[in-house]
């Protein structure tokens, strides 16, 4: 019971804490909480382990590198090796459906995929060629994206729903984010590949949580284990309850039920996350713009001149045509559309 109870709890903890990350990112109160703790922890850890750990997280979240890429890899690599070593071959004397055992395997050949074209298709790179093209592609709504404004630091007019990354070190079209796992930002050329990539992800860990709780659901079955009964701490005889059982579970296949424990936290976590996703490209928005969406006013554009007496102006998405116009736009990029007809 212990173990199930700390795995409810640290899983509870995670679930909870990242919807309190997507609450409290759009406001300061996030950013007041780290600024505070890191003040706290500048007192107490050593200045040279502080310049340390700087410097290790600036190379891991602010130079492109593929320390995620690989990591993402050994992780994939382990599951499957996991579900093929030891689930693969007892469903099979358990004569489980073929199609069910080999369905996680189709799904990481798409989703391998796909997650490589993520990482090596340009999202959307805006240059001195294509500046013209990018500034027909999408109507400036005069709030968070106002005319005539130039990145400072590539020396372009930039198109609305643009943004510079400066991980890249690139302006890019429709600017979605710039993603760790696939060393590279998600824009309007490469959006379409990360959604399926994320939503085959996603479906891979569902489908092996589900095989594997189903394997181990029919063996429990099978030995009639939920009929035997144990004694307790004080010699009482007790009916295996559910704790107990996977608590047996655990000692007999230790592997196999961390892996289900893992999958099963990944597949809520990815499953959120394509939720999220999903619901941006119904309504035709990019993170970028959902994160800033609540601000009146562009405050980090110091060239945007706000008269004196104005009321705030607030961001309304003019970009929404419906839902299957705005998925077309995902799976079919505007400004590829446009050069083709260019040409």
């Amino acid at each position: 019971m212990d173990f199930l109870v700390l795995f409810l709890f640290y899983l509870a903890l995670v679930l909870i804490g990242g919807v309190m990350i997507c609450i409290c990112s759009k406001t300061h109160y996030l950013k007041g909480l780290v600024s505070g703790g890191a003040q706290i922890f500048s007192y107490i850890i050593p200045q040279c382990l502080q310049r340390a750990v700087l410097g290790l997280l600036h190379y891991l979240f602010h130079t492109r590198n593929h320390t995620f890429i690989i990591l993402h890899l050994i992780l994939q690599g382990m599951v499957y090796t996991e579900y093929t070593w030891e689930i693969f071959g007892y469903c099979q004397e358990l004569e489980f459906s073929s199609y069910y055992l080999f369905l996680p395997y189709l799904l990481l050949i798409i989703n391998l995929l796909f997650f490589t074209l993520s990482c090596v298709t340009d999202p959307g790179t805006i240059t001195k060629a294509n500046e013209l093209l990018f500034l027909q592609v999408y109507e400036f709504d005069e709030v968070m994206f106002p005319k005539n404004m130039r990145c400072p630091t590539c020396d372009l007019r930039k198109p609305a729903r643009s943004k510079h990354c400066a991980v890249c070190n690139r302006c890019v079209h429709r600017f979605d984010h710039h993603c760790v796992w696939v060393n590279n930002c998600i824009g309007a050329w490469n959006a379409r590949y990360f959604l399926t990539y994320l939503l085959t992800l996603t479906a891979s860990a569902a489908t092996m949580a589900i095989v594997s709780i189903v394997f181990l659901v029919r063996l429990v079955l099978l030995s009639d284990l939920y009929l035997e009964t144990y004694v307790d701490d004080l010699g009482h005889f007790q009916v295996i309850d559910t704790f107990f059982l996977i608590q047996y579970l655990f000692l007999t296949f230790p592997r196999i039920v961390f892996m289900v424990g893992f999958v099963l936290v990944l597949s809520f976590l990815l499953g959120g996350y394509l939720c999220f996703a999903l619901y941006l490209a119904a309504t035709n928005q990019t993170t970028n713009e959902w994160y800033r969406g609540d601000r009146a006013w562009c405050q980090h554009c110091p060239h945007v001149a706000r008269p004196p007496s104005a009321e705030p102006q607030v961001y309304r998405n003019i970009h929404s045509h419906g839902l299957w116009s705005n998925l077309r736009e995902i799976f079919l990029p505007a400004a590829v559309h446009c050069e083709r007809k260019k040409k």
